[in-house]
């Protein structure tokens, strides 16, 4: 009988035979799919990972060897300082667990990345599991893969995919809901806007505003979007007739930006016990009165979240933008220090790939009773990148040496974070500078 055919789930294959086995076309169908054809990065990825993992070569699948033959990056890069690996292999976990959850819901095998390795598990699904006692699960033993659909059956089934995306967005919705409490306690900086038994408010972008911005060619402020009337206000040029249905339509709905409510789980993740404090509210839906006085974490730039333009006359890092939606955003440095750049200009546009910039600032609320964090980017990856930076433990570290704080200890910082976009996903950040705010 064949090695190939003799190979456990999670056996090994030599470095000369062919990937032919069950596992390697579970991972031809997974890249196959249209997130993985979006993102050659984590197309490239599972491919290296997998394969190295079913040929048992386990001592290739280090983060430094993956940096370099995945992502091509310098023989001695260090992985302490670049964590775009670990970025990239989390994004990973996320798409797998999505297409098992959805298109592969009807494979037999599943694909896992336990958390802490790079190793690639496979895995039959509970309701193959069951075995005669004393029988190896081969290849040979798992029952058929299913034939690839159709185009008519695939575009049957599109519209019940829309549905899941909607059913997707629901469930984010209902986890606005207070949580069991957890056990963990926050780790700074997050410490101090989860704090003095307050509740905490995360106040997410208001999409539609930046898209009316943009659509209407208007630089507006928050004291205009504070105005009852701001979202039924006439264009300040003339609009085509398409242009004014896209506009009835943002003034009348509410969205709010995919890489804001990556940050926001994300920070609630690592809230531990204090998660049931935690809510979440539109930009739209807060008022003047409403900020003075608890404990806030605002996502998004001036360009989306208005509310954080409240903020900028104590900050040294300040968004700036030329003609709105035409002009690159950047980050002006108020007060250069030596080595500083007076402006960091970012990527155009969404979707760019590219180094951008964002902030990770601390701040105490006007009346002193709560702090407030925000987290801005020139675009949403960066924003995203700037959460994902808080969510790494190491990250955390780096930042909380340049700030020169004891953990848990409240001190008032802003940082001025470099990230990498590719294919629309942040990829590695880095600490560009660090202002103690007093």
């Amino acid at each position: 009988m064949p090695a190939a055919e003799s190979s456990s789930i999670n056996g090994s294959l030599t470095e000369s035979e062919p990937l032919a086995d069950q596992r390697w076309l579970l991972i031809e169908r997974i890249v196959a799919t249209v997130p993985f054809q979006k993102s050659t990065r984590l197309r490239d990825l599972l491919r290296y990972m997998a394969e190295q993992s079913i040929r048992g070569l386990h001592a290739e699948l280090t983060e430094q060897r993956i940096g370099t033959a995945v992502f091509h990056k310098p023989v001695r890069y260090s992985p302490v300082e670049d964590s775009s690996v670990r970025v990239q292999v989390r994004q990973l976990r996320l798409k797998l667990h999505e297409y098992f959850d959805g298109e592969g819901r009807g494979e037999t095998l599943v694909v896992e990345i336990p958390k802490g390795s790079y190793t690639t598990i496979f895995r039959l699904r509970e309701s193959y599991a069951a075995k005669p006692s004393g029988e190896s699960l081969t290849p040979d033993s798992i029952p058929a893969v299913p034939k690839k659909k159709s185009r008519l059956q695939i575009e049957v089934a599109l519209p019940w995919g829309i549905a899941s995306c909607l059913a997707v967005a629901m469930l984010v919705l209902l986890w606005m809901r207070p949580t069991a409490a957890r056990s963990a306690s926050p780790p700074w900086p997050l410490s101090s806007v989860f704090s003095n038994d307050l509740e905490t408010r995360a106040i997410v972008a208001d999409t539609n505003y930046g898209m009316m911005r943009i659509v209407s060619g208007r630089s507006a402020s928050l004291d205009e979007y504070l105005r009852s009337n701001f979202h039924a206000q006439p264009p300040a040029r003339e609009m085509t007739s398409r242009e004014g249905l896209l506009m009835s339509y943002i003034s009348d709905s509410l969205l709010t930006s995919y890489a804001d409510l990556v940050v926001v789980n994300t920070l609630g993740n690592l809230a531990g016990a204090e998660r049931s404090r935690l809510m979440i509210r539109s930009a739209r839906d807060l008022h003047l009165r409403d900020i003075r006085t608890g404990n806030f974490i605002l996502v998004g730039s001036p360009g989306s979240n208005p509310w954080v333009s409240l903020f900028e006359p104590r900050l040294s890092f300040v968004e700036r933008e030329g003609v709105v939606g035409e002009s690159n955003k950047y980050f002006e440095n108020l007060h250069p220090q030596p080595g500083e750049k007076k402006i960091y200009e970012g990527l155009k546009d969404t979707g760019s790939a590219g180094a951008d910039y964002a902030t990770i600032s601390l701040l105490p609320t006007e009346s002193g009773h709560g702090n407030v964090l925000l987290i801005q980017g020139l675009q949403q990856e960066s924003t995203e990148a700037a959460g994902l930076f808080l969510a790494d433990a190491e990250q955390r570290e780096r930042l909380l040496k340049a700030v020169g704080a004891a953990p848990g200890q409240t001190v008032y910082f802003e940082a001025l974070i470099r990230t990498q976009n590719m294919d629309g996903t942040p990829d590695a950040a880095s600490i560009m500078a660090v202002r103690i705010l007093h």
